[in-house]
This record gives structure tokens, C-alpha cells and sequence, in this order.
């Protein structure tokens, strides 16, 4: 039905996360209409895989060595937030209200889908820990995996004497309680503080 090569982009725009069969079509169609927007996306993309690499620091992505958190002189280098991935770095940043540094640990320890402790970029956050820091911010997923790593983490890290946190889990502002779930609540309640 398609020419070869538009069947071939089809099913490589169909690989992306939430991208599915006739989304990947519509958007291939559109590629093919609008071809010098098209050789634009491709050097960009191009670019990217050539430039693009993990901070030789914090994981986070950089064309340089180190990325713009870990070379800004204003950032508070006593405090590492811990993430997963370089997404939920854009999550906190985002808030702006956050003015420590990160550390990305490349997932969660997964032992059914074959990520052990040693497939991520633990080594190099405990390396950090002796050039001043006084607290390591755990911000995982509130999931089994996040939780599973979370915990992991925080048992490498408190018997060197730095202080470890967790995000708190709870409800959204302006959800209702009759819609929360148990475990929300329950989080709720346990990481309730006074006012």
C-alpha cells in the first residue's frame, strides 16, 4: 500500500512513546508534504545524536562536558536531588523553587525487567558525597521500583553520614479525599506535618 521508504518511517514513528499506528501515519504523510520541515527535523535529529551525551557529573543531557546545573556557581552544592530519568529533572526544574543540584540515575532497580543497582549511575552519586554534601534528596516514582531503589539508595547513603529525604507523597492541591486512593491516603497521613 506504501512505498517502501514511507513504510519504513511509519514504523519507526510508530517506536515513539504514545505515538500509535495511525498517529505514526498521519504524521509520516505529513512529513512527506512538508519535505524541507522534514530535512529540517532530520539534521536536528541528526544533531542530537551526535551532540547529546550524559554529563560527565550528574547523568543530566549536555552537549559539553559538564551541563549548565553542575557549571552554575549559584546552585546550592550541599543538596543532590536524585532522579530517574532527565524528564523528571525537567519536572523539578520546572517548579523553580528547587536550587540544588541533581544526580540521574539512568531508571530504577528492576530485578523483573533485568536493571540490577549496577545498571545505573549509582557509583558515581556516592562519589559525590564526599565533596560536601550534606543532603541527598531521593526522588523516585512512588512506585515498587522507585520505592525498591529509593530504599537502596538511602541504605549506601546514610552510613556516610549524610542526611537522606524523600519526596512526600500525598494528595494533588484541590483533589478530593473521596477520590484518593488508599495508598495516596495512607501516604497521605504517614507524611502528614504539623501547621
Amino acid at each position: 500500500m506504501y512505498p517502501q521508504s514511507l513504510k519504513k518511517l511509519i514504523e519507526e514513528l510508530n517506536k515513539l512513546p504514545g505515538i500509535g499506528p495511525k498517529t505514526a501515519q498521519r504524521l509520516a504523510i505529513h512529513i512527506l508534504r512538508n519535505q524541507p520541515d522534514a530535512l529540517t527535523l532530520a539534521r536536528s535529529i541528526m544533531d542530537i545524536a551526535g551532540k547529546i551525551k550524559p554529563c560527565s557529573v550528574c547523568g543530566n543531557y549536555t552537549e559539553e562536558e559538564y551541563c549548565a546545573i553542575c557549571r552554575d556557581g549559584e546552585r546550592d552544592k550541599t543538596i543532590i536531588c536524585v532522579v530517574e530519568q532527565f524528564s523528571d529533572l525537567i519536572a523539578i526544574e520546572r517548579i523553580k523553587s528547587y536550587r540544588g543540584l541533581y544526580h540521574v540515575l539512568g531508571g530504577a532497580i528492576s530485578p523483573l525487567e533485568g536493571i540490577n543497582p549496577g545498571d545505573l549511575n549509582i557509583d558515581t552519586l556516592l562519589g559525590r558525597l564526599k565533596e560536601g554534601v550534606k543532603e541527598v534528596i531521593i526522588a523516585t516514582n512512588p512506585n515498587a521500583t522507585g520505592d525498591a531503589t529509593a530504599l537502596y539508595l538511602a541504605n549506601l547513603i546514610k552510613p556516610l553520614g549524610v542526611k537522606v529525604t524523600r519526596l512526600a507523597h500525598g494528595l494533588p492541591v484541590g483533589g478530593d479525599l473521596e477520590f484518593a486512593d488508599e495508598v495516596t491516603l495512607s501516604r497521605s497521613l504517614e507524611g502528614r506535618r504539623e501547621i
